[in-house]
């Protein structure tokens, strides 16, 4: 069955229309608040995590003399492609794709306060049918952003549309502990705490108990992979980070 989720909004049954709408209505709350959530949800370790995803990205500016074409979906506030953006310089081409106005503009402003008024390309746009050409970009980056997705089956077969021959996929996302034992505290925390400090920080417990929520409806890792060779990715692999609590998928498009 492909995109078993999009009747999901955590534990919530709904229409595939009110879900998307809901998810935008959860990012339109904690738009101005996105590194405090990211801190609440993963005890600050979320920053580690995309640094360690960069190194695995290896970013360059440039591939046989012309810019590297980089999109990173559901990246408004600009967390990895700021990074992407230090690694490489100006040269490399980098567009930000999100369905959120209103972390696009959180985005907006973040590169503007670091003086980078030129360097990105912001655009509105669902996973699911991104506005860009065939075979137009090198690098498909998504961070946290995947299991907020629709139809993810939809969403990886758009990422390998937009990719050129040789271009590679690159998520990373909260995902499955592995040892019982430390799964078990980790549900424990995750149901307790998260909703709790949401509401104590930010006020918004509801959102917070959805994004609990959707880590596990969240495919395994291993059904991930499949799900990605099943839209055509080759060489599709993870990397599990703090036991699983997040992990990279990565694929190529051949």
């Amino acid at each position: 069955m492909q995109n078993p989720e999009s009747h999901w909004f955590g534990e919530k049954n709904v229409s595939p229309e009110e879900k998307t709408g809901k998810v935008v209505g959860v990012f339109d709350s904690v738009a101005d608040r996105y590194d405090i959530m990211n801190d609440v949800m993963s005890a600050g370790i979320h920053r580690l995590w995309k640094d360690r995803f960069i190194r695995i990205i290896r970013p360059r500016a440039t591939i046989d003399g012309r810019p590297v074409d980089y999109l990173d979906v559901a990246g408004g506030t600009g967390d990895i492609a700021f990074r992407i953006r230090k690694k490489t310089g100006s040269k490399a081409n980098i567009t930000l794709c999100d369905l959120n106005n209103n972390m696009l503009s959180v985005g907006r402003d973040r590169a503007i306060d670091k003086g980078w008024i030129h360097d990105f390309n912001w655009i509105t746009g669902n996973a699911e049918s991104l506005p860009l050409p065939d075979s137009s970009v090198d690098i498909y980056t998504i961070a946290f952003g995947l299991r907020n997705v629709t139809h993810i089956d939809t969403a990886l077969k758009e990422a390998f549309r937009v990719l050129r021959p040789g271009g590679k996929f690159f998520c990373l996302e909260f995902s499955h502990v592995r040892p019982p034992a430390l799964a078990k505290a980790y549900d424990a925390y995750s149901y307790a705490f998260i909703p709790f400090m949401g509401e104590k920080i930010t006020n918004d417990r509801e959102s917070y108990q959805y994004l609990v929520e959707s880590i596990r409806k969240f495919p395994t890792q291993k059904k991930l992979a499949k799900r990605m060779e099943n839209a055509e990715f080759k060489s599709v692999k993870y990397t599990n980070f703090s036991a699983g609590i997040a992990a990279v998928h990565q694929g190529q498009k051949h």
